[in-house]
């Protein structure tokens, strides 16, 4: 009974480990869908205010204005530049989230294979010792009703 108790221990951890993996991986997705969005919001922009620019320069702009857009496209582009950075960032630990949950899952079949080979061989026992009873009350009870045995 010691051994399926340490099993079920084992199978218990693991479970909660896996568990615990899955909720990290789904987090970490949910981030990574919210890094490629402000991504996409900052490449929008970006293209928003380029086309405010060109149609800003053919009205005529002043010197200030035009440096002040090629400032902020500049802040824009850095500002784009480094967010592609957080989002390479975060699908790394997106893949690191998924080699963990693997790795989890992995070990909580192995010891679940474990259980199930453990139940299939007390099972196994079980019936062979109910064989063995069953075969010697009848060799018992035919001994009985044959005296001449």
């Amino acid at each position: 009974m010691t051994k399926n108790s340490a099993l079920d221990t084992l199978l218990e951890v693991a479970q909660t480990r896996t568990d615990d993996a899955a909720k990290r991986l789904g987090a970490l997705n949910a981030q990574g869908l919210d890094m490629e969005a402000r991504l996409a919001l900052l490449v929008q922009y970006w293209h928003e205010y380029c086309d405010r620019f060109q149609a800003s320069m053919q009205r005529g702009l002043t010197a200030s204005d035009w440096r002040n857009y090629q400032e902020f496209l500049n802040k824009l582009d850095a500002a784009i530049v480094q967010q592609r950075e957080v989002l390479a960032s975060t699908r790394r630990r997106v893949e690191a989230g998924q080699v963990a949950w693997q790795s989890a899952r992995r070990t909580l079949k192995s010891y679940d294979t474990l259980a199930q080979r453990h139940m299939r061989a007390d099972l196994l026992h079980l019936a062979r010792r109910e064989q063995k009873e069953t075969d010697e009350h009848v060799g018992n009870t035919a001994a009985r009703q044959d005296p001449s045995r």
